[in-house]
């Protein structure tokens, strides 16, 4: 496992100023690992609710959590979704003499239990795979290709990378969606996935699913809402406002990691990838994931407008708008859309990140700029 060093500080920073800290991602992202540099496995505060031996020891939370004292851990916490109102009352207790690290894979039930059940009381992070500030700008074409997972990215080799992303894919639709209370044939949700697959950087039109598939057009709408809570997807959200222009108002579909994503587009290698008519939209998303963890944005949209004029990330952040394209080119050069982006959305600044060497000004307030630079900007 490779050091998180960014990570581990924003965990220490949120248990410096809340009572519970919850850590929500996919599994196998690395949340266990980074709750073990804050404590053992070994101590009696350790709780892994996968583990018979600690589900047994929370089979009365109240009894077993109110005397511990410093920090406790209880990780797969959505298998217990009884212990958020237990804890909202240890919370509460004026001696307040633990603190709490919940460690979930994302799923409906957590997500509403600790919006709803303690709400105000606990500060939330997200956590991915590794990114390119953490593996260094010198391996991102192993981090594009096998993705951020670290099985896949530590693999021996891009084969083993490939196999253990199928292998994830089924188990989440065998095993973690029923968990998670979904309830579809997982023959179903692994055709729409793959379906998926191919509209990944597109806008999304539940139409065609929907036929190939057989079922109705909200049917696959909560397939993809599945999916997006699950940390598999993320649908951008389109940004439109009255600029007398019509404007799509439907979202952009990404896989939050392209290992996953080259897993059900039978992508095995690094030749392969370079080499696939998807290579361009594989590529703009992992820029997208990219660029959108280092900015960490207030909030973040793409904007096109029925006329053909787009833009592929807007991003808010302290009260500016600050857009980018992403363009997999040797040299990306200013286009009319983005002229048009600048003057319509009003545009503090444009940049266009490319997987090039070379930093330089396209217009007033328009850049080129590599992702190597862009990801390692401080």
């Amino acid at each position: 496992m490779l050091p998180r060093p960014g990570l581990e500080q924003r965990i220490r920073t949120a248990l410096g100023r809340a009572r519970a800290v919850v850590l929500v991602g996919p599994r196998q992202c690395g949340k266990s690992t980074l709750a073990r540099r804050f404590l053992s496995v070994d101590d009696p505060n350790y709780f892994d609710l996968e583990n018979p031996a600690s589900r047994s020891s929370l089979a009365q939370p109240m009894v077993a959590l109110q005397a511990l004292q410093g920090l406790v851990v209880i990780d797969e916490v959505q298998h217990a979704p009884e212990l958020f109102r237990v804890l909202r009352v240890l919370i509460d207790r004026h001696d307040r003499p633990g603190q709490y690290l919940l460690l979930g894979s994302a799923s409906p039930t957590l997500l509403r239990q600790t919006s709803e059940t303690l709400l105000g009381r606990v500060e939330v992070i997200e956590i991915a795979g590794f990114d390119l500030q953490e593996v260094g700008v010198g391996d991102t074409t192993r981090l594009w290709l096998r993705g951020g997972f670290p099985p896949a990215y530590t693999a021996a080799n891009d084969a083993d990378a490939s196999a253990w992303c199928s292998n994830a894919v089924e188990r989440f639709v065998q095993s973690d969606l029923p968990q998670f209370g979904v309830n579809v044939a997982a023959p179903a949700m692994m055709r729409f996935w793959a379906m998926l697959a191919h509209l990944h950087g597109q806008v999304w039109n539940a139409a065609d699913p929907a036929r190939s598939l057989g079922v109705s057009e909200p049917t696959v709408r909560r397939y993809l809402d599945w999916l997006t809570q699950g940390f598999m997807v993320r649908q951008l959200q389109p940004w439109y406002e009255n600029l007398g222009k019509r404007q799509v108002k439907s979202p952009k579909i990404y896989f939050r990691d392209t290992g996953y994503l080259h897993a059900l587009l039978g992508i095995r290698g690094a030749a392969e990838l370079t080499r696939h008519p998807r290579a361009g939209a594989s590529w703009e998303g992992f820029a997208l994931e990219q660029v959108l963890r280092l900015a960490q944005p207030d909030e973040a949209y793409f904007w096109a407008t029925h006329q053909g004029a787009e833009l592929d990330l807007l991003m808010f952040k302290h009260g500016k708008r600050v857009g980018i394209e992403f363009k997999r080119v040797d040299a990306p050069s200013l286009t009319p859309s983005m002229r048009i982006a600048m003057r319509d959305l009003g545009l503090h600044a444009l940049y266009v990140v490319y997987p090039g060497d070379r930093r330089y000004r396209l217009a007033e307030g328009v850049e080129a700029v590599p992702m190597t630079q862009f990801v390692a900007a401080p």
